[in-house]
């Protein structure tokens, strides 16, 4: 029997969760909770609390909880590279930057045509060492996640930066508010969140799937629109399933585009990663949570 941490929509959802497991609280005091990254060979979990300028860190060993970055400059999303390095998409400096193996911070992109960048908000690795990030306005929107400040570019793009050339380019031109991003298990595929209806009335609230060409990416159309809240972080299974957050906790859509089951979670849910030594934990960044949950399914191969 599915315990009431799960929705089933389709039976497709079933395979993927497990009759006796619910949902964890591991930790809160956060006041919004996003950018989850997982290191397994240090079994720890980062994630941003973006209003209280941290980065925080859970110890899978212990279940301990402890400050990890502070002051963060509004770090919001995270990645890790092939390197097992920390990629950081950064408010308050409005730059994409990288946490050196001795610590130290080094900003990768803050400028575009000589323009500054907007406030990177998500980011992703491809297995060509390539990180695709989106960054869209809002940690300059307001004081509260960032500095309030006027964006020079005056577009809302995602872009692709190439760590050995230092190019950055822009990869798509059309959205609103760029949001999460995840690449699809083979790399054929990128999904991009749009969370533009909290700009522009009757916005876009969905997501987008692309077919990635090279450093391009091609054939745009929908792939799901959120029917609770906005879709903000998400990650890819090994099967291609895309687990999202949402506004009534994590929706999990088959690679067709249907939605086949939830986790429900008692706050809006911002971004979630897999992790665990199976990759099979399922973190979650409630607005001031975080939480887990087992799931029958593994997050695509790191780095992702």
């Amino acid at each position: 029997m599915i315990t009431d941490s799960f929705e089933v929509l389709d039976a497709r959802f079933k395979k993927l969760v497990f009759g006796n497991v619910h949902v964890e609280k591991l930790w809160t005091g956060g006041r919004w909770c996003e950018g989850p990254a997982y290191f397994p060979a240090g079994k720890y979990l980062v994630w941003s609390d973006i209003p209280n300028d941290r980065v925080m860190r859970f110890d899978e060993t212990d279940s301990s909880v402890s400050t990890f970055i502070a002051p963060s400059l509004n770090q919001n999303g995270h990645t890790v590279d092939r390197d097992g390095r920390l990629i950081c998409c950064e408010h308050r400096g409005r730059c994409l930057s990288r946490i050196e193996h001795d610590g130290s911070r080094k900003v990768l992109v803050d400028t575009v045509d000589g323009s500054k960048l907007n406030s990177p908000n998500d980011a992703v690795v491809k297995s060509d060492g390539t990180i695709w990030f989106s960054d869209p306005t809002y940690g300059i929107d307001s004081e509260y996640e960032g500095d309030f400040g006027k964006s020079e570019l005056g577009v809302s793009h995602v872009y692709r930066y190439d760590p050995r050339s230092g190019a950055t380019n822009a990869v798509t031109e059309d959205f609103v508010q760029p949001n999460g991003l995840a690449f699809s298990p083979d790399e054929k595929l990128l999904y991009i969140a749009d969370t533009g209806s909290s700009h522009v009335e009757d916005g876009p609230r969905h997501i987008r799937v692309f077919d990635v060409d090279g450093d391009r990416l091609i054939n745009g159309r929908l792939f799901a629109t959120c029917e609770y809240g906005m879709f903000d972080g998400f990650r890819c299974d090994t099967a291609g399933n895309v687990w999202t957050s949402a506004g009534d906790g994590v929706h999990c859509y088959a690679p067709d585009g249907a939605l086949i089951g939830k986790v429900k979670i008692p706050e809006v849910v911002a971004n979630l990663c897999f992790g665990g030594p199976k990759r099979n934990r399922l973190y979650i960044c409630g607005t001031t949570s975080l939480y887990s949950v087992f799931v029958n399914a593994q997050g695509a191969v790191w780095p992702r």
